[in-house]
């Protein structure tokens, strides 16, 4: 693929000669920018100052530890995250997965061909931000819907309007101060002495 080339991989591995194995399993797919942490560098600070594209963690047996830093570079600078060991442990991949581990492969003697590796974690991980994306801009058209429902609820209710006027007065409302219907609907019920959260309505 055209694009494997132009990213920028970080790579994590404390054991030289396997660093140097899988940068030249990486130049061999065509990708020339390879950086590494510097001596001591915690993950997250390595993540910030390189902003790599994907980073490639290859341990020579599973690290716990190491699974807090990469929880913290997914939640705050999330990225594709391949990761490389040594010795099949069902345990620890699932926990590698929880923390945002987008492809993890156990590999042998030989290491594996990287870079349909990298390429199917990178898809994976951009399908998976898009999912989340669209899951939480469900979420918010949903709260949304409920604050202005709640408020034409308590239009209806104090001020005897009809359901079609109250949603004409907070559209009209919202047109005379330049603000969205639902942050219109949000001062309703603000002034009203009730909370905007759906679960207290």
């Amino acid at each position: 693929m055209a694009w494997l080339p132009e990213l920028k991989v970080l790579l994590v591995d404390a054991e030289p000669e396997r660093a140097r194995i899988v940068e030249a399993h990486l130049a061999s797919a065509g990708v020339t920018v390879t950086v590494r942490p510097r001596p001591g560098e915690p993950l997250p600070a390595a993540v910030a100052r390189e902003a790599p594209d994907v980073v490639i963690v290859d341990m020579a047996r599973p690290d716990r530890d190491y699974l807090d830093d990469i929880r913290q570079v997914t939640h705050h600078d999330p990225r594709p995250v391949v990761m490389f060991v040594d010795g099949d442990d069902p345990a620890f991949m699932e926990a590698a997965i929880e923390a945002g581990v987008s492809s993890y492969t156990v590999v042998g003697a030989a290491l594996p061909d990287v870079k349909p590796i990298v390429r199917a974690a990178v898809a994976m991980f951009r399908r998976y931000r898009q999912v989340e994306a669209e899951l939480q801009q469900t979420r918010t058209s949903l709260r949304e819907r409920m604050l202005l429902d709640r408020a034409k609820a308590l239009l209806i209710r104090q001020r005897r309007m009809s359901e079609p006027e109250a949603h004409r007065w907070l559209r009209r409302q919202a047109m005379e101060r330049s603000q969205r219907v639902v942050d219109i609907a949000a001062d309703v019920l603000r002034m009203a002495g009730e909370k905007e959260s759906p679960e207290n309505g």
